[in-house]
């Protein structure tokens, strides 16, 4: 779940599934996932002693109907509630200078933090009215909170995987274990009962592996040495 080699400082990149923190391993990085109540807790309990900076590292829902499946959002703002975070100016331009240079294109824009998931393009399109956010997720204000206790520097590098405008079936909210990892077995044992989520699951599916795959290509030009 996690790795600290040496005694130099590390970043800690933060994650909501086993997936994206399986991505955003190596050196030089430290891996928390789960669900929020369990990275509550294991913030709680990480030392920011050897850490030089924060990052919520994973995928997204669009908020911005202009977002697409495997679009880049770099947060400079965080909302949840009433609260707001600014991302470290600093750790978001290195991050953009390197996305830049690798011809990536990067959203600079505000995330929406969420204690559960916003499964309806209504409820996205709620959450862009109040929030004027691009993305929504439910880490970044956990990763914000804890970057702002401590001191460090913390930004937010998402990838949209559903958009604004796509509806999400109602077994995706029950697919995930608190650990992060996917519940194969309670998502097949709802499909049969709902052949009506067979479509969607798969737009899901494949919505999802863009995601995943521009989540690997953001990974690989971190620079996580530098910064």
């Amino acid at each position: 779940m996690s790795e600290l080699g040496g005694t130099g400082r590390h970043v800690l990149l933060v994650s909501g599934l086993a997936r994206e923190s399986r991505i955003g391993r190596g050196p030089g990085v430290v891996t928390l996932c789960g669900n929020a109540a369990r990275l509550a807790a294991l913030l709680d309990a990480q030392s920011a002693a050897n850490l030089k900076a924060v990052i919520s590292f994973g995928i997204a829902g669009g908020l911005d109907p202009a977002l697409e499946p495997g679009n880049l959002v770099l947060a400079v703002r965080v909302h949840y509630g009433s609260q707001t975070w600014t991302a470290d100016p600093p750790l978001v331009s290195s991050l953009s200078q390197n996305f830049a240079a690798a011809g990536l294109a990067t959203r600079h824009g505000a995330i929406a933090g969420v204690d559960a998931p916003v499964m309806t393009p209504a409820g996205k399109a709620e959450q862009r009215a109040v929030t004027g956010a691009d993305a929504v997720d439910m880490e970044s204000h956990l990763v914000a909170a804890y970057a702002a206790k401590h001191g460090l520097p913390f930004c937010a590098l998402r990838v949209i995987s559903d958009p604004a405008t796509r509806a999400l079936p109602a077994a995706a909210s029950r697919a995930v274990k608190p650990d992060g990892r996917i519940d194969l077995a309670a998502v097949l044992k709802n499909m049969p009962r709902r052949p009506a989520h067979v479509g969607p699951m798969i737009a899901a599916a494949r919505d999802a592996a863009a995601a995943f795959g521009a989540l690997g290509r953001c990974r690989r030009l971190l620079g996580v040495a530098h910064l």
